[in-house]
């Protein structure tokens, strides 16, 4: 009878203790984003020393430029987040960095400030477990593991506005002067500056304490847009677009080194089949928020 009393009372205690640490992290549910990192491109300027945009090995280095995020990130279950994001970040491209012939006397540049607002849901393959409130050595009980792992998939939308830079060293936005010949016939109209994109990658946490975690997160932006570097299709006869807009124009819209045919009208200058993709890589750290009875942060 005793050993029956005391499985019993066994079962419920530990019945009791885990339920309690299986929904602990439902009293902060809620975790503020700060992120600084670096991003890059991938377009038609600078790039690899070959020809085409074959993503990974097409990456210039030397083209990294920062970014700057804040968001906020909702635990929907132990495993599943959503994640909303605002980040503000600078794109480059240029191609005297690269040795490839065409690229090189080509000669088009570009840099790009961008605006990206994303919502982002998380599946964690390895998630943090919340052991003893306080850290102690030799006391036995449910061990914290600090350590979250997690794939990310989401949607977004993003402004951005490329500027190309003129022989006197001043820069100028691209999209209004038409450089491909947008806006001068009807069969090339202006691209808009805002876009859709598809952030996807994954992330690293790790718990300094049972508030604040310190983190590492790769996510690439899959576009839908070809025009992040104002290039994406063909050359079209210098004479109209200076006549359109002005000698800047011109130049921005050629400033090859050497004029031989192959900026002519119509020459190939961008590949539309492939889209931009820009990618972010982001240190971040994150603070948990006390959770109400309601279920809304509580700061404190």
């Amino acid at each position: 009878m005793r050993v029956i009393l005391f499985i019993s009372f066994f079962a419920i205690c530990y019945t009791s203790a885990f339920s309690q640490a299986s929904s602990r992290w439902k009293r902060m549910r809620y975790e503020i984003y700060y992120g600084i990192g670096a991003t890059n491109f991938l377009g038609e300027l600078g790039g690899a020393n070959r020809i085409g945009t074959n993503f990974v090995r097409d990456l210039e280095f030397r083209m990294t430029r920062p970014v700057l995020s804040l968001g906020v990130r909702y635990r929907i279950t132990e495993t599943i987040s959503n994640k909303t994001m605002l980040s503000y970040g600078w794109l480059k491209g240029d191609d005297k960095s690269t040795t490839e012939q065409f690229r090189a006397n080509r000669n088009l540049n570009f840099k790009a400030n961008i605006a990206e607002f994303s919502t982002q849901f998380e599946y964690s393959i390895i998630r943090e477990k919340q052991g003893h409130r306080y850290n102690l050595r030799r006391v036995r009980g449910i061990k914290g593991f600090k350590t979250n792992t997690y794939f990310f998939l989401g949607i977004g939308g993003f402004f951005y506005n490329p500027k190309g830079k003129y022989v006197d060293g001043t820069w100028h936005s691209l999209q209004p002067l038409g450089t491909e010949g947008q806006g001068i016939v009807p069969t090339r109209k202006k691209y808009s500056r805002f876009s859709v994109c598809i952030p996807y990658g994954i992330g690293f946490k790790y718990g300094l304490n049972r508030r604040w975690n310190i983190g590492l997160e790769y996510g690439i932006r899959k576009t839908f847009t070809d025009y992040i570097d104002d290039v994406s299709t063909t050359y079209f006869d210098n004479q109209m677009v200076r006549d359109f807009s002005g000698d800047v124009s011109a130049y921005l819209a050629d400033p090859s080194i050497i004029k031989n045919g192959q900026s002519a009208a119509y020459q190939q200058r961008g590949d539309a089949k492939d889209k931009d993709t820009y990618m972010f890589m982001v240190i971040n750290l994150t603070v948990k928020l006390y959770t109400t009875r309601q279920g809304m942060p509580k700061f404190r």
